[in-house]
């Protein structure tokens, strides 16, 4: 009888199984980042609100309230649209949260969960993704007021600055959206409460007349309103005016939302999953 001997299996031991690689969670990101990239590209009607509503909106403000409110239609142009890119872009990250909240109810969101991937990753990813929808509002924003008779008053670096500090603003506030696109059961949801949260802060500024034609009570709300401060360095930056200390303020804001809400999704995100 001979016996056959096997070659002994070398066990790993539990101390010496590989750890985690470096900047898993940046890579995983923007992984996931791609995907919704590929997803706007693929159903790119998702892109109408961030192209076709906010010509809307500049056509009617500027033709309806300009001879009323500045007296002149071409000066309303150059007060309004740096307001109304602000609106836009934030407008464009509802459809964050909306994303958000489809795919968890379609079960996306278990798969990445089975997934060896950084939990938060799945959210950060959908973040910066929908970066692309702020590219194109503002794009297409600053290119139907350039035919209307838009003109950038500074130079082309600081109108990029603006550009830059909108996206800024309105990727943190981004994270409100994924927040309650983690807690809402469904996407109609998302959307009605994120529209009512939205207009008394866009439109509750100086976005469609100077503050000092407002009543004193507005006037209060419009200086303790996060998207004023936005707005007045946008119109600083790209039609000249006092920059002062607006650029700071929506910088203090923008850091102080996302170290609110994007540690408070990411805690909904884990408990619904």
């Amino acid at each position: 009888m001979t016996i056959t001997e096997r070659p002994m299996t070398r066990v790993r031991r539990p101390d010496a199984l590989p750890g985690p690689r470096p900047f898993g969670l940046v890579r995983h990101s923007l992984a996931l980042a791609r995907r919704s990239v590929i997803k706007t590209i693929r159903t790119p009607e998702q892109l109408l609100d961030v192209t076709l509503q906010p010509l809307i909106f500049l056509v009617m403000f500027v033709y309806l309230l300009g001879g009323a409110v500045s007296g002149s239609t071409q000066e309303y142009l150059q007060f309004l649209l740096p307001a109304i890119m602000v609106q836009t872009v934030m407008f464009a990250g509802m459809a964050t949260g909306v994303n958000l909240n489809t795919d968890m109810a379609k079960g996306v969101f278990d798969r990445f969960r089975s997934l060896p991937i950084a939990r938060a990753a799945p959210l950060i990813g959908s973040v910066v993704g929908d970066l692309i929808r702020y590219l194109v509002a503002i794009t297409s924003l600053l290119a139907f007021g350039a035919l209307l008779g838009f003109r950038i008053g500074t130079n082309p670096l600081s109108a990029a600055l603006a550009c830059v500090l909108t996206i800024v603003f309105a990727f943190s506030v981004s994270w409100i959206f994924v927040l309650l696109g983690t807690m809402m059961r469904e996407p109609s949801g998302v959307q009605g409460v994120a529209f009512m949260t939205m207009f008394p802060l866009t439109f509750g500024t100086s976005m469609m007349a100077p503050r000092e034609t407002l009543p004193g009570w507005l006037q209060a709300w419009v200086d303790v309103n996060p998207v004023s401060h936005v707005m007045a360095a946008s119109r600083a930056l790209m039609v000249g005016g006092p920059l002062g200390t607006e650029a700071l303020w929506t910088l203090g804001w923008s850091a102080l939302i996302i170290a609110v809400f994007a540690p408070l999704a990411v805690r909904a995100y884990r408990r619904k999953t």
